[in-house]
């Protein structure tokens, strides 16, 4: 998986997949509605959570028969794979965040030994002035499974907009979970420079994974240059926090439920 070039720093991934980022334009199209969303949404953390495993989860060298090895028992399966045995977690930030976590949760299940991988739940909102602003997150409710002592903690969420719920969940399980996580992973489709700085700042361990840095209020000479590098004068967000180009409320999308 090849990256695009940018000045956000080593734990940042901008991935540059062309056929991914043909399927996110598709999802960005005010034209794609329901059912084609979910599947779109799948097809994508689909192939992320295989990028992010493949990245940044252990593996090892196995030799192993096959089913040829009756005929050639001399005869090995060399080759590389995930090592089984390390603890996931994978955090559900509801809504947008309900399916694609989902959807990395199962696959997880398959790769890796599945009683060392479970699925949490946070309940996060905007908090709005009235100006339609946000002025912070409504955290109303958790339900986790456990401590996180030595996993990987996973948050499968489409939009990384201001910040606000990526940070206030890291806050959580750090002050709130028990046990110190190995290491602490958003995926997204779409962030802005807003919301990398914002997560960055009050977490710089968090490694980032997205398909798209969206800029798209910046002046025209901010847009010429590399991605981060006038990070300062880069701007994604709208006076009411949406992304631009963006594709619209993901989490509304997913849902068909436009409030």
């Amino acid at each position: 998986m090849t990256e695009l070039k940018h000045y956000y720093g080593k734990q940042v991934h901008v991935l540059n997949d062309k056929c991914l980022n043909t399927v996110l334009t598709t999802l960005c199209l005010s034209e794609t509605k329901q059912p084609q969303i979910n599947e779109l949404v799948t097809r994508l953390y689909s192939s992320l959570i295989e990028t992010v495993l493949d990245q940044e989860f252990k593996n090892e060298s196995i030799s192993v028969a096959t089913r040829m090895s009756q005929k050639y028992p001399n005869v090995m399966l060399e080759t590389v794979v995930l090592d089984k045995n390390q603890r996931a977690v994978s955090v559900n930030l509801a809504r947008a965040g309900t399916l694609p976590s989902h959807v990395c949760y199962t696959f997880m299940n398959y790769v890796l030994n599945p009683d060392l991988v479970r699925q949490d739940h946070i309940t996060a909102a905007r908090k709005t002035n009235e100006n339609n602003q946000v002025i912070g997150t409504s955290f109303t409710g958790s339900k986790i499974g456990g401590d996180v002592e030595n996993a990987i903690v996973i948050f499968p969420d489409p939009m990384g907009a201001t910040g606000g719920t990526i940070v206030s969940a890291l806050d959580h399980y750090k002050k709130d979970v028990g046990g110190k996580a190995k290491k602490f992973i958003a995926i997204h489709l779409i962030v802005t420079p807003e919301y990398l700085k914002k997560a960055l700042t009050a977490h710089p361990d968090l490694v980032i994974y997205t398909l798209r840095v969206d800029r798209g209020l910046s002046s025209p000479e901010v847009l010429k240059s590399s991605l981060g590098q006038n990070w300062s004068k880069e701007r994604g967000l709208d006076d009411t926090h949406y992304i631009v180009p963006g594709a619209g409320g993901v989490g509304e999308l997913l849902n068909n439920s436009f409030v």
